[in-house]
C-alpha cells in the first residue's frame, strides 16, 4: 500500500524494546507504516470489497498522520480524539474533500465531505482492528482504542440496529417500477431484464455485490429435487443457500433473455450476470454503479410522481449493500427463524443477524398505543353514558 503521493511513512519506534531493554523485532516484514498496513490488508485479499473498504479507512489515517508529522506508533488517546474530530470535518476542505475521482486523478481526495456519526463509528471500528493486529505484529506498543471509555461511542459488539434498508412498502413500489413495460428496442428490453434479475437476485438471496458479480451459472444446482445456490463468501467459506421459488423463476426468465434453457446445466462455469454481448461477465465496480444508477433513476421517478420525500431520500442514499440489509430484514419480518436467517446471511454470530430483527420494536409500538391521556370512548360506551 502507498500513500497518495507515494511517500513511505517510517516508524522511528521500531524495533520495539522488551522490558529488559533488548530490541524486539516486528513479526512482519515491514520497514514503514505503509508496509505494515499493507501486510494487514493482505489478510483480506480474498475479500475484495472488505479489502477496498479497509484500505480507504487506513489510507485516510496514514495521510492524516503524515500531515501531523506522526507515525502509527505515536497514536495515543489524544491523537485519536483529534482524528475523530477530523473525520467529522476534514479541514482544510480543499485539501481533503472533493467529488469522486479515480484514485490517481490529480483532483482525487480521500473524502467527499465530513463523515456521519455512523460512518465515523464504522471507520474507528475498522482502525481498532488494524491496531489490534499491529500490536500482535509487534509494530506498535499499544492499541489506543482500548482507552476509549465514552459509553456512547464504545467500539464493541453492541452495534445499533440495521436501519439502512428499504421498508417493505417502498420495496413494493420499487419492484413494481422495475417491472414496468420495457422500451421497444432490443437493448432496452435486455437492460430492463438484467436489472430485474439483479435486484431479484439481491433481494431473494442477500448476496454481497462481489458475490453477485462473481456468480457462475453452475452455482445454481439441484440436489434431491431442491434447488440451491453455492457461494464462496468472506474468508473463502462455502455456503449452500436454498432457492425460493421466486428466485428460480427469476433465474429462468433471465436465462430465457440470454437465449438459454430455463435451468443451468451441471458445472456450467459461464457468468450469471453478463454484458451487452450476453457472454462476458460484468465487474464489481460496474455492478455497483449499475445498482446506484437504478436507485437514483427510481428516486427521480418517485419524485415525479410526488411520492413521499422520505422514500425519495432513501432511494437517493441507497447503496448496493442496502439490498442485502433489505433482504435480511424482510426475511426476518416474514418469520424466518434466526438460526436459518443467520445461515442464509452467512453470519458467524447470531447477534449480528439479530440486528436485523425489528419485530420486537413493532410489537412494542403497538402495545404502547394502550397508554392514553384519556380513555377513548367507543360507540357502545357512549350509549351507556
Amino acid at each position: 500500500m502507498e500513500t497518495r503521493d507515494n511517500t513511505a511513512i517510517a516508524n522511528p519506534l521500531s524495533p520495539l524494546e522488551n522490558l529488559s531493554g533488548s530490541p524486539v523485532l516486528p513479526h512482519i516484514t515491514a520497514n514503514t507504516d505503509v508496509e505494515a498496513v499493507a501486510a494487514w490488508l493482505a489478510e483480506y485479499q480474498d475479500s475484495p470489497q472488505t479489502w477496498k473498504c479497509y484500505r480507504r479507512e487506513a489510507e485516510r489515517l496514514l495521510l492524516w498522520l503524515k500531515a501531523q508529522n506522526l507515525t502509527l506508533g505515536q497514536v495515543n488517546r489524544d491523537v485519536l480524539r483529534h482524528f475523530e474530530n477530523f473525520l467529522a470535518d476534514p479541514q482544510p476542505s480543499a485539501q481533503w474533500a472533493g467529488p469522486t475521482k479515480p484514485r490517481h486523478h490529480p483532483q482525487w481526495r480521500p473524502f467527499r465531505g465530513g463523515l456521519s456519526p455512523a460512518s465515523r463509528r464504522q471507520s474507528l471500528i475498522i482502525l481498532q482492528g488494524l491496531f489490534s493486529w499491529l500490536v500482535e505484529a509487534g509494530w506498535v506498543r499499544h492499541n489506543p482504542f482500548r482507552l476509549m471509555r465514552d459509553k456512547s461511542r464504545r467500539l464493541n459488539n453492541q452495534a445499533p440496529r440495521i436501519e439502512r434498508y428499504l421498508e417493505r412498502e417502498l420495496w413494493g413500489w420499487f419492484w413494481q417500477w422495475l417491472n414496468q413495460p420495457a422500451g421497444k428496442g432490443e437493448r432496452d428490453r435486455y437492460e430492463m431484464a438484467r436489472r430485474r434479475f439483479i435486484f431479484g437476485f439481491a433481494y431473494l438471496l442477500a448476496p454481497r455485490v462481489s458475490e453477485m458479480a462473481d456468480a457462475r451459472m453452475g452455482d445454481f444446482h439441484q440436489s434431491e429435487g431442491r434447488w440451491w445456490w453455492s457461494v464462496v463468501g468472506k474468508g473463502n467459506k462455502v455456503a449452500h443457500i436454498p432457492l425460493p421459488a421466486d428466485m428460480l423463476e427469476c433465474l429462468a426468465e433471465w436465462r430465457q433473455t440470454l437465449g438459454l434453457a430455463t435451468t443451468p446445466p451441471h458445472h456450467d462455469d459461464t457468468p450469471v450476470l453478463r454484458a451487452l454481448d450476453k457472454k462476458r461477465g460484468i465487474g464489481h465496480n460496474q455492478l455497483y454503479r449499475l445498482i446506484r444508477e437504478t436507485f437514483n433513476e427510481a428516486a427521480n421517478a418517485l419524485e415525479a410522481a410526488e411520492g413521499s420525500p422520505a422514500n425519495i431520500a432513501a432511494l437517493r442514499r441507497a447503496t448496493p449493500h442496502w439490498l442485502r440489509h433489505t433482504s435480511i430484514t424482510h426475511q426476518a419480518q416474514a418469520g424466518i427463524s434466526l438460526r436459518h436467517l443467520a445461515d442464509s446471511a452467512r453470519h458467524s454470530r447470531l447477534d449480528t443477524t439479530a440486528r436485523y430483527l425489528h419485530n420486537e420494536a413493532i410489537e412494542w409500538h403497538q402495545q404502547q398505543q394502550r397508554h392514553q391521556i384519556e380513555p377513548r370512548v367507543t360507540q357502545d360506551d357512549a350509549e351507556t353514558l
